[in-house]
Order: C-alpha cells, then sequence, then structure tokens
C-alpha cells in the first residue's frame, strides 16, 4: 500500500509536465512532548487551552491590530477599528495609523487577476537521510518532495521579489445566486500577489519513519505546531512543515500576507486529516486497508472520537488564522478518469467524514493534476461540473507548468498550480526563474539525478 500511495503523488507530478534579507530558519522552536498533551486531555485541560487562547486574543491591543492590518495593506479595516475607539480623536498613535493608512491606500494599484501564479508543495522533507536513503521510496520522494531548508529559501526570496500571498477568494468572489464575480486585488505598486497551496496534509501512514512530520498539534500557547517522532520514539513539537513555517515568517513579516491570507490545504480522507485517524474506517473497522489495520494492531487504546475532536479544534485554530481548506477528493481520486458517478460517491465521502472537521468548502483542488474539462472551460451540460457545482464548489484548480493559467467564468474560477518540487527543479530550473533561481534554494542533500517520471 505504501508503495501505492507514494504512486498516486508521483503521477500528480507527471500530470503537471510537472530588500535582502538574511534566510531565515524557521526550525528553531521546540519543545519536548512532556509539555503537550495530544489527543487524551481532559475536559478541564481543553477550558484551561480555550480560555488561554481566548486571553490571548484580547490581550492584543488596538494599535497592534491596526498594525497589522496597515502592514497587510488592509487599510480600511484599519481605519474602521480605529474610528470605532471612543478615545480616537484624541489618542495621538491611532491618528498616525489612521493617517497613513489614508496615504498608502491612495497608492494603491490593482493587480490583474489573470497575472497571478499558484505554487504548490507536497508534504515538506524534515529529515532528507531517512527520505533520501536509497530505499524503494526515496526516488519519489525526492521527485515530489521539497526539503524544509528548501522552502524556508523559497519563500524567503519570493518574499524579498514583493510577492504576497492572497486567495482564490481575493480574485472572484461567490454572488448569492451561485454566480461569480470579478474580485478587485489591490496592492502597493511592485507587489506580487500568488496563491500558496499544500496537497495530502494527512501525514498518510506510508510516510511512517521516513523523515517527515507525524501530524500538525496545538502546542501550550495555542500555536499550530507539528509533532516529528524522533529515532529513539520520543516526540517533538516544533516547525517542521509548511503551517507552522509560514505561520511563523508571517509573525516576523506580516507584510507577506493580503488581508490575513495564508495558504490552502488540499485535503483526502481516507488515512484520516492533518495526522489524525478519522476516517470511518477507523471505527467501524470494516474495509480496512493493511496500513490502517497495522495502526489499530499497534494502538489498541486507540480513540477515535479522542482524534476527530482534536483535528477538529487543530482545524479551528488554523482557520481562525487565515488558512484555508480544499477538497482533493476523499479517495485521491484522477477526476478526468473517474466517472461522474464515482466522483459524486467519493465527494459524499469528503462531505461526511472530512467536511465535520475542517468546515465545508467551496474550493476543489484535484489530484494528479487532473480536471473535469478542457482547457476551454467547463460546459454546462459536462455532467462532473455540474454535480460539483450542485454541491457548492465554485473554485477549480488543476496543475499546469505555466507562469498563470487563470480562468474567469460566470460560474467559476479556475487556476493552474505550479509544483515546486526535486523534479521541477532539477529539470526545468528555467521554469521557475520568474520566483527564484534555483541554484540559490537547491538542497545539496538530495541525489542526483532525480529519477525521471
Amino acid at each position: 500500500m505504501k508503495k501505492a500511495v507514494l504512486a498516486l503523488t508521483i503521477a500528480a507530478a507527471v500530470a503537471a509536465g510537472s530588500g535582502s534579507m538574511p534566510v531565515w530558519n524557521g526550525n528553531t522552536q521546540e519543545i519536548t512532548s512532556k509539555t503537550y498533551m495530544p489527543v487524551s486531555a481532559s475536559k478541564d485541560k481543553k477550558k484551561t487551552e480555550e480560555k488561554k487562547t481566548k486571553n490571548k486574543n484580547s490581550s492584543q491591543s488596538v494599535l497592534e491590530q491596526a498594525k497589522i492590518m496597515y502592514a497587510q495593506y488592509n487599510y480600511d479595516e484599519a481605519i474602521k477599528l480605529l474610528k470605532s475607539q471612543k478615545d480616537f480623536e484624541k489618542n495621538k498613535d491611532y491618528m498616525d495609523i489612521a493617517a497613513k493608512c489614508q496615504v498608502a491606500r491612495a497608492a494603491l494599484v490593482e493587480y490583474p487577476i489573470e497575472k497571478i501564479t499558484h505554487v504548490f508543495f507536497h508534504t515538506l522533507v524534515k529529515d532528507t537521510s531517512k527520505a533520501f536513503d536509497g530505499d524503494s521510496d526515496s526516488g519519489g520522494y525526492n521527485q515530489v518532495m521539497t526539503t524544509i531548508d528548501e522552502f524556508n529559501k523559497i519563500i524567503q526570496i519570493m518574499y524579498d521579489k514583493g510577492y504576497v500571498m492572497v486567495s482564490p477568494h481575493d480574485m472572484a468572489t461567490v454572488n448569492e445566486d451561485g454566480s461569480m464575480s470579478r474580485g478587485k486585488i489591490m496592492l502597493p505598486k511592485g507587489k506580487i500577489p500568488f496563491v500558496l497551496s499544500q496537497d495530502d496534509v494527512s501525514y498518510y501512514h506510508y510516510m511512517d519513519g521516513d523523515g517527515y512530520a507525524s501530524r500538525l498539534v496545538l502546542d501550550e500557547n495555542g500555536e499550530v505546531k507539528n509533532e516529528y517522532i524522533e529515532d529513539d520514539g520520543t516526540v517533538s513539537v516544533g516547525n517542521y512543515d509548511m503551517v507552522p513555517l509560514i505561520d511563523e515568517f508571517v509573525k516576523q513579516h506580516p507584510d507577506f500576507s493580503y488581508h490575513g491570507r495564508k495558504g490552502i490545504l488540499a485535503m483526502t480522507g481516507y488515512n484520516g486529516v492533518l495526522g489524525y485517524r478519522t476516517d470511518i474506517a477507523y471505527k467501524t473497522k470494516e474495509n480496512l486497508q493493511d496500513n490502517q489495520r497495522e495502526f489499530l494492531e499497534k494502538n489498541p487504546d486507540f480513540d477515535y472520537e479522542a482524534d476527530v475532536a482534536a483535528a477538529k479544534k487543530v482545524a479551528d485554530a488554523m482557520k481562525a488564522n487565515g488558512w484555508e481548506f480544499a477538497s482533493h477528493t476523499w479517495g485521491h481520486k484522477n477526476a478526468t478518469d473517474s466517472s461522474a458517478e464515482e466522483l459524486k460517491a467519493d465527494n459524499e465521502k469528503w462531505e461526511a467524514y472530512v467536511a465535520p472537521i475542517l468546515g465545508k468548502t467551496d474550493t476543489i483542488i484535484f489530484a494528479f493534476g487532473a480536471d473535469i474539462g478542457g482547457w476551454e472551460g467547463y460546459s454546462s451540460d459536462n455532467p462532473k461540473f455540474q454535480y460539483y457545482k450542485s454541491r457548492g464548489y465554485h473554485y477549480y484548480c488543476n496543475v499546469d507548468s505555466s507562469q498563470y493559467f487563470v480562468q474567469l467564468s460566470d460560474q467559476y474560477l479556475r487556476q493552474g498550480r505550479r509544483n515546486l518540487d526535486g523534479y521541477r527543479m532539477y529539470y526545468n530550473p528555467e521554469m521557475l526563474s520568474d520566483l527564484f533561481d534555483v541554484s540559490e534554494v537547491w538542497d545539496s542533500s538530495r541525489p542526483t539525478p532525480v529519477p525521471e517520471m
């Protein structure tokens, strides 16, 4: 099963055609597992953590909130917040920030949505000695994964070039009748909006022991981090994948985010979500895959309901912090090869077992880089599109190797994504030159040549 699941990821890459600041190392904050109680937390512990989160949010002053809004180009909301304070006209700091917002707002320019690129990653490699150890899976990892070191350098370089994270929801809006209208992204001259996403953030069983994080968790401060299982079985908590790395980067560089936007996580469900074993098979023990059965045998005290509750808590914290979720289909389905009936059955599983945890989504990011229609667009008589549209999907993403592919109709927004992985960096570095110079980010621990698809 491990090889089969990895093959799905590799196939996605095949379908793809597959001011200056020092590079920030996001792996500096770690705590031991002794300070973290992930799943078996009591109700009292939950109340304490919720109280901490509430107090943390309330402790952020109005001025601090306004300064972040100002840094993230959200000038109207900053002014609105400041003017809502009773002492606005008597508070020099409030008046100063409001004035700065007015000046900055006047200098904004509209960025054409047709020229917005969308980049994506898979799970980041924490330990290259394990991921690239020469076993049967390391070649696939080398092709479609990106290391933490590469990711940090890519993000830093893109930031230095003026890139800013936006959402497809900024590019187009959904009207009450389900039709779509063009969005308006206003940024200072020289800033470049882009969309960021990550596939398969489920920490599949097949990745166990291969140098990847094991799941996303909330640390003692209520912040989203990763767990990582060390060789001796102890668990470290830190910034080991895209979500906490971006969160930490935005703390230091709030202007990397447009109105608080982060990235989109494209989620399957057959092994659960976010590293939690939340699919119904773990509860019913019916139709188990071999690795699911092995997991349950190794964990006889596994508490399904506790995993579901913990996953939902992490997802809620992420959404409150600017992250979005998209369907990647429940079973990592190839939407091109699957019939409308098969996609319907698959989506029903996503809605039944994933949406209650992550929330309903209006975005679908197709697995394998597949799609449900030709490049000319989705026709009204396309049964796959008809079904997805009827279920509230309005934003559709495939994989495309060009700098940008954006298609907006009165029924949907469609955007191509670019894979920033070992395969693309090794074989087509020139295709990424608008983003970064591959020679500046390449991780020397990668074996070369990277296997061809």
